[in-house]
């Protein structure tokens, strides 16, 4: 078993930036073949949507449009840590953040953008970015 917790959220204005930290414990992630990690978010009155992923085997990561080019994600597999580094934030932004794990083996990261291709789940954290 895997457990996450998510931290780094917070209220931010627009443009601003926030860096959020995903803290896995119980398994060692760099044990693993093509071990994934990916963002989610959801925001009240919308559907969980995909934001980032990261596989550890190819060091290879995937973006949803909404935040290409603002976002990065990035692991630390010595720590069992992925972060989400999150830039030029809009109000858009706004919704609670998931980070989940994935142990599941697939060819491309464009596998890993649903959320039923994750195994557990963290309780996220709130991100609120004002106008």
């Amino acid at each position: 078993q895997v457990q996450l917790v998510e931290s780094g959220g917070g209220l931010v204005q627009a443009g601003g930036s926030l860096r959020l930290s995903c803290a896995a414990s119980g398994r060692n992630l760099r044990t693993f073949n093509n071990y994934v990690m990916g963002w989610f978010r959801q925001a009240p009155g919308k559907e969980r949507e995909f934001v980032a992923v990261i596989r550890w085997s190819a060091g290879d990561t995937y973006y949803a449009d909404s935040v290409k080019g603002r976002f990065t994600i990035s692991g630390d597999v010595a720590k069992n840590t992925v972060d989400l580094q999150m830039n030029s934030l809009k109000p858009e932004d706004t919704a609670a953040y998931y980070c989940a794990v994935s142990s599941r083996i697939y060819y491309s990261t464009r596998s890993y953008l649903t959320g039923d291709r994750y195994d557990h789940w963290g309780q996220g954290t709130q991100v609120t970015v004002s106008s």
